[in-house]
């Protein structure tokens, strides 16, 4: 039997399994069967009895499992064993899909194939009822639908329109749709056959619309094709299309919006009839109304300018320029003399981009009259009275020069480049105007025909270089390297040299790097030898001493360490002329040698030009040392150069201007280098005196850090330190004595100032902080030792001449606490040093506040002001505020902290130490967030800030009292803690449930009790005055509104605390109500928070119409009072 025969005898239900078998045959690869060729050889009845017996297989597989339980089948299949194998009817039906798809490929015309159609309806409806997916079922009755279609048979728009469908959706989930972008783009003339207004494509316009959001479709070159069509599939489907894009295009990127435009521009150029001047209409014109109209600030602006600019840049084709002009003609003039001048700017620079705008139909005198127009019109702007318009006309004229110069008449050139070269770079009220015109000639500059003309004009620029706005300045410089690029004219013939070094020399960094930009070939010409960057290097010294450390502290930007190195090295060789002597005569002779034909620049004794060489020797060391360290070889031999004339150097040049730089160099260089010198630098930090200036050790602590022996200084410290202590009895620390070389007496004062140093310079303190915790352990200690001292202080009547000065001391105890913070972030693990800081806390409150006593009434004591006790209360405190500042203090830290500001201001002169205690009330309320908070009172954060409250309760009662038995010293101390109140108030506002909203009740509660106790004591109705400002208020409600008021949401979290407290009936009395009037009056005067001021006033109207009778049965007063108050309520009410 043949395999013709074979093959269709199987395509019948009862031998399904041998049809299974041949499908299986011809999918390996391995199998010489292959369906297509049976197919192919059959002669034309056998294939339509192949088709009539496989429509019947096809409809009874799938009666009995229809596609809709196919999934539901697999899961049940476990349960009941009687029910139809889904993968077998999947697989019967793939077999015939797959008959089919090959038929295709041998259907002739004249064939008759009623039953291929029939099943392929069949199929059509199976891949209508399946999911989107990826399974080769799907894949392959998709395929045979597009075949259907490409062969134009019977019913091909059903099968098209489906294909078409399925390949939209598949690219929208694909992980790599690149393939099924191409079938939607081979497939887009279904499209043709379908309806857009009918109900049934309603889902595929959406998918169409969809592909308008997919990156991958306007990325993709199918894709983009695709998009182009789109506008010419139906003229109403346009501007839907336009809607889509323009909802979208704030969030396109700009490359994105590049391939946006080029769909527009490819849609419009293949467009004609209505879809033409649909796309003109309702697209591009309606892109040039947004360029126009569009706030410079919108998100989609730069977009829809990006848009429009592409169009303008297809200028010179005759459609695209006809077409410009007539969309432009009716919006563009009209913009450009609009009143808003965001509409003129916009309109400006969409003219002068698109310049010129004719009709190329016109003829030749038509379009020069209307350029001529046109010129006019960009000079009128160049005066608009908005910088903003003159700044985009200044762009656009330059844009026009530069593009057109050959075009232009000369007399318009020059009266446009004199317009802005002698008027607008001078133009005093506005730098963007000015800043423009420098910015702007860089384009026209790129034109070499313009070069004549500018040589002639720039000249008279030269003073914009001390212009007062450093981005003109800017912007000027960016032209003169520009002019120096392109060879325009020579830049020291624009701006003279001296200017330019004596703007060097001041200027900020961004002006300075230009100027250095503009000179470094000047002063330093890599192509000369090294000895001409020497003499260029003492003529720029001479020129501009500071000037010439600001160009090579840039110098290394310009070229290679390699150079850099070089110029250290013949500065030292023109350094070493100045040395008499015969110490190196191999280098000497070297130089000889390289420098035969003329020997080196003398500079005889000019120990000025010394200085400031050796300064420019520092600071090009600086710019290399990087470079040094990775190139170990060059390093050595850097070292080795200087190391041998730095000690002839400290010799022969004595000024105090040499001695800096010599310092800094040796500090470069490792102390075996420099033996001389490194040897005694320890001692001349011991020889200094207290009151020493920082020039004399600074630079000489610098160099201990940098050879690494910083350890040695800080023995030193802490040597000080400890010998200047009071001794115990005759003890004395032998090991001290034995380090010591020679006798100094202690200098703690000295002492302090070099912590302070190392400590305050990051380089420093980080190598002090990398020695280790034993020596700053040791340091720590003896820095805690100095409390004695001050307890001594504190408990003596008499002053002990034999005891550290106090201002001493305190310092030391401030250093103590600073240094405790350090190591504590040093430390990995433990809070040794958060101990060591509760300990000195437990020592404040045992032996420091028993002296915070109220002050005697002896002269001599009065004059100790603040006394010690708060003057070290207030020094630790802001030890700890610094702590807990940078996020190293605990919970319990913090207890211990909140307890010692209890302690204090229970003290009977702790009030003196509020302005310290507010800063620990801020840093710990900061450190939790609202959200921490929890409705349990036991809970840790609830209780601490319910500490905090308490805390501010206590010092606004304080500041209550001194205020009223002390009012001026009460005054002194309010405005004292004024910042540290303005800041823990802007913490708490952000607070609105318990315990921190306890903060504005306090604030509420104190201000109305001021203000209520003062409607009390008057006497007469004449005195009823509503307040108009803080001023009019009572002492304390003055300062604490005036902190209020500072922040707006400070204002509304006050606010809401009145309206809460007027509701809840705790304010009842009439003048209570008056009070809350008056507050809410000085509020409203300044006119923060009207709608929570409103909601405060309308809380307050409730509680005054209670005291309605007071109008007419109450004394005169409290009438004045009432009617007073009902004024004040109703101006607020009506704002």
């Amino acid at each position: 039997m043949s395999k013709r025969t074979a093959f269709l005898e199987a395509a019948c239900k009862e031998n399904v399994e041998d049809f299974l078998r041949f499908i299986q045959l011809h999918k390996d690869k391995t199998e010489p069967f292959d369906v297509e060729e049976v197919v192919q050889e059959m002669p034309r009845d056998q294939r339509q009895t192949l088709w009539g017996k496989l429509a019947p297989l096809l409809q009874d597989v799938l009666q009995e499992l229809p596609p809709e339980r196919w999934d539901r089948g697999r899961e049940e299949g476990m349960e009941e064993e009687s029910a139809v194998d889904p993968k077998h009817v999947m697989a019967v039906v793939d077999g015939v899909t797959l008959v089919a798809a090959l038929s295709l490929n041998v259907l002739q015309d004249g064939d008759t194939y009623t039953a291929l159609l029939e099943i392929a309806h069949r199929l059509h409806d199976v891949l209508v009822l399946l999911p989107v997916s990826e399974s080769p079922l799907q894949h392959h009755i998709h395929m045979l639908c597009e075949a259907w279609w490409k062969k134009d048979l019977t019913d091909k728009e059903k099968f098209g329109r489906t294909a078409f469908l399925i390949a939209l959706q598949k690219s929208f989930i694909l992980k790599k749709p690149g393939a099924e972008i191409q079938r939607v783009w081979s497939l887009h003339d279904v499209l043709l056959s379908l309806d857009y207004m009918s109900e049934d494509n309603k889902q595929i316009v959406d998918l169409l619309l969809q592909c308008f959001h997919r990156p991958i479709y306007i990325r993709n070159d199918d894709g983009k094709r695709f998009l182009v069509f789109l506008f010419s599939w139906n003229v109403n489907f346009i501007w839907v299309i336009h809607g889509t894009i323009k909802n979208q295009l704030e969030f396109y990127s700009k490359t994105m919006t590049t391939h946006i435009m080029e769909i527009y521009f490819r849609a419009w150029k293949k467009a004609s009839g209505d879809f033409l001047e649909q796309i003109e209409s309702s697209c591009i014109q309606d892109f040039m109304q947004n360029a126009i109209f569009l706030h410079r600030s919108s998100p989609v602006h730069a977009k829809v300018r990006q848009i429009v600019s592409y169009f303008h840049s297809r200028k010179g084709c005759h459609a695209v320029d006809k077409m410009l002009h007539n969309l432009y003609k009716p919006i563009l003039w009209k913009a450009l003399s609009a009143a808003n001048f965001e509409v003129r700017a916009n309109a400006t620079l969409l003219f002068t981009e698109a310049f010129p705008i004719h009709d190329p139909d016109q003829s030749n005198q038509k379009i020069d009259e209307t350029i001529q127009k046109q010129l006019d019109a960009a000079m009128g702007l160049l005066d608009d009275t908005h910088p903003t318009v003159r700044s985009n006309a200044t762009l656009g004229v330059c844009k026009i020069l530069a593009k057109c110069w050959e075009l232009l008449p000369p007399t318009i050139i020059t009266d446009f480049l004199k317009k802005l070269v002698f008027e607008l770079a001078a133009d005093s009220s506005s730098p963007d105007v000015r800043c423009s015109v420098f910015k702007c000639l860089t384009i026209v500059l790129d034109n070499a025909l313009s070069h004549p003309l500018f040589e002639k004009l720039l000249p008279s620029l030269k003073y914009s270089l001390h212009d007062n706005s450093e981005k003109v300045r800017t912007a000027f410089l960016d032209m003169l390297i520009k002019v120096k690029a392109v060879r325009a004219a020579k830049f020291w013939d624009v701006c003279n040299m001296d200017h330019l070094l004596a703007r060097l020399a001041i200027d900020s960094h961004s002006v300075s790097k230009r100027i250095v930009d503009l000179l470094f070939k000047s002063f330093f010409p890599v192509n000369e030898s090294d000895r001409e960057w020497c003499c260029r290097c003492i003529t720029l010294i001479q020129m501009n001493p500071m000037a010439a450390r600001k160009f090579y502290q840039f110098a290394h930007k310009h070229t290679a360490p390699t150079n850099i190195i070089k110029l250290m090295l013949a500065i030292r060789r023109v350094l070493n002329s100045c040395i008499q002597t015969d110490f190196d005569q191999t280098d000497i002779n070297e130089s000889n040698k390289e420098n035969s034909a003329q020997a080196e620049p003398l500079l005889g004794k000019d120990m000025v030009i010394v200085s400031r060489l050796l300064e420019v020797v520092v600071i090009l060391w600086k710019s290399v040392e990087k470079a040094l360290r990775q190139n170990e070889e060059a390093q050595k031999y850097t070292y080795a150069k200087f190391g041998n004339v730095i000690a002839k150097y400290f010799q022969t040049f004595e000024d105090e201007q040499c001695t800096a730089p010599l310092v800094q160099l040796a500090s470069f260089m490792p102390p075996a280098a420099v033996p001389t010198f490194s040897c005694g630098v320890l001692s001349r930090l011991r020889r200094l005196e207290p009151g020493a200036a920082p020039s004399q050790y600074s630079q000489l602590l610098d160099c201990i850090c940098s050879w690494g022996q910083v350890a040695d200084i800080l023995d030193l410290v802490t040597d000080w330190l400890t010998e200047a202590l009071p001794k115990q009895g005759d003890k004395v620390n032998a090991n001290r004595k034995v380090r010591i070389q020679e006798t100094v007496e202690a200098k703690p004062e000295l002492a302090l100032v070099y912590l302070e140093y190392l400590f305050s310079h990051t380089s420093t303190r980080e190598k002090v902080l990398a020695l280790g915790e034993r020596p700053l352990k040791q340091l720590h200690t003896a820095l805690g030792n100095w409390r004695s001292v001050l307890y001594t202080h504190l408990s003596s009547t008499t002053a002990d001449l034999k005891s550290p000065d106090v201002e001493t001391a305190l310092k030391v105890f401030v250093y103590h606490g600073r240094l405790g913070a350090h190591l504590q972030h040093s430390s990995s693990e433990g809070r040794e040093y958060l101990l060591s800081l509760e300990h000195v806390a437990a020592w404040v409150a045992e032996r420091v506040l028993p002296f915070l006593a109220k002050r005697p009434n002896d002269d001599e004591e009065k004059e100790k002001s603040p006394p010690l006790a708060a003057k070290i209360t207030e020094s630790f405190l802001t030890v700890c505020r610094d702590v807990l500042l940078v996020g190293l203090g605990d919970d319990t830290f913090k207890g211990q902290m909140l307890h010692l500001c209890s302690l204090t201001l229970l003290s009977e002169a702790g009030y003196l130490c509020i302005p310290a205690v507010l800063p620990i009330l801020k840093e710990v309320a900061d450190s939790f967030a609202p959200d921490q908070a929890q409705d349990n009172e036991e809970d840790p954060t609830t209780v601490m800030l319910g500490v905090v409250a308490n805390i501010f309760h206590k010092i606004i009662e304080l500041l209550v009292r001194r205020l009223r038995k002390e009012p001026e010293e009460g005054r002194q101390l309010c405005q004292s803690a004024l910042p540290a109140l303005t800041d823990f108030l802007q913490v708490a506002q952000a607070w609105d449930t318990a315990p921190l909203s306890g903060v504005f009740s306090t604030l509420f509660a104190v201000t109305v009790v001021e203000q209520s106790h003062l409607l009390q004591k008057i006497t007469h109705p004449e005195e009823v005055i509503t307040p108009e400002s803080v001023e009019d208020m009572p002492p304390l409600p003055s300062i604490l509104l005036s902190v209020i008021l500072k922040s707006p949401a400070v204002t509304r979290a006050f606010l809401t605390e009145v309206s809460s407290s007027v509701d809840s009936e705790a304010i009842s009395s009439l003048n209570e109500v008056a009070a809350v009037l008056r507050v809410l009056a000085v509020i409203k005067n300044v006119g923060q928070s009207k709608a929570a001021l409103k909601s405060a006033a309308t809380s307050a109207q409730q509680q005054l119409h209670k005291h309605a009778a007071t109008s007419v049965d109450g004394s005169d007063i409290q009438r004045v009072i009432y009617e007073s108050s009902v004024k004040t309520l109703n101006e607020i009410l009506d704002l």
